[in-house]
């Protein structure tokens, strides 16, 4: 049965992966998320260039770890996974747990990479792009990838859910890491004014932390970054100034 859902897993996550770059790729050469791009002028070869490097050593090396860690633990019994028929609210409070969890354990690991000598020994790999792309979600430090994807053996570790739920916690990881370094706003001009909303992260969100490197720790919610003060106060009102947003109208146009 684990073999069966890792396999199925690493299927979805694939087609799910090439599924959004094939789709920001197009949107780019036709002009689609020209209005979008929050930092227009940011985009360097040279940068790009070591991202595919960096991320491709940190692809194999993660892998390695991470994907040998797993199966040690399930080969060991630490690792297991419920089967048969199980209710869909039972799904998304194991999925909640992990949300809530790891967004905790991404927000205080993150922060603490920024302090010495943990940024430069860590993050500072991560960091070399000012303005992020799709590469830069691979361009990691493997120690850093260890341990932000080491969160989820120590999860089901700890804690036994459905084979189900990994089919949802997988792709969340994987579309979540490619939007926030994507470079593209996606979200409409209201997201961050609804109070049911603004409380998950943007791609501008997580854009101004490689920008500014000292605001918006957040992993997939503003929850600690607002509690602890460290979201950048000007991230709001930036927000808004991207134009053409979806369903809206260009408000910035004449003052620009």
């Amino acid at each position: 049965m684990f073999e069966t859902m890792i396999t199925g897993e690493k299927a979805l996550q694939i087609w799910l992966a090439l599924f959004v770059v094939t789709g920001l790729l197009a949107g780019i050469f036709t002009g689609f998320f020209k209005a979008r791009k929050i930092q227009p002028r940011g985009f360097k070869w040279s940068v790009f260039r070591n991202e595919a490097m960096f991320g491709t050593i940190n692809l194999v090396v993660s892998t390695l770890l991470i994907g040998g860690s797993t199966q040690w633990l399930t080969a060991n019994g630490w690792i297991s996974f419920k089967s048969g028929p199980v209710e869909w609210w039972v799904i998304a409070l194991e999925y909640a747990a992990y949300f809530i969890l790891f967004d905790t354990w991404f927000y205080w690991l993150h922060r603490g990479m920024h302090k010495e000598p943990f940024y430069s020994w860590i993050h500072k790999l991560h960091h070399k792009s000012t303005s992020p792309n799709l590469l830069t979600t691979l361009s990691v430090n493997p120690l850093e990838s260890l341990i932000n994807g080491g969160f989820v053996p120590l999860f089901t570790a700890l804690l036994t859910v459905h084979a189900e739920t990994m089919l949802l916690i997988g792709p969340t990881n994987i579309i979540m890491g490619l939007y926030v370094h994507s470079g593209y706003e996606l979200f409409p001009r209201w997201w961050n004014k609804s109070w049911a909303t603004k409380w998950f992260i943007t791609a501008t969100f997580h854009d101004q932390h490689h920008k500014y490197f000292t605001a918006n720790f957040g992993g997939y919610t503003t929850v600690w970054d607002r509690l602890c003060g460290t979201m950048r106060p000007k991230f709001e009102a930036d927000f808004v100034k991207i134009k053409d947003r979806p369903g809206t109208p260009d408000r910035t146009a004449t003052a620009e």
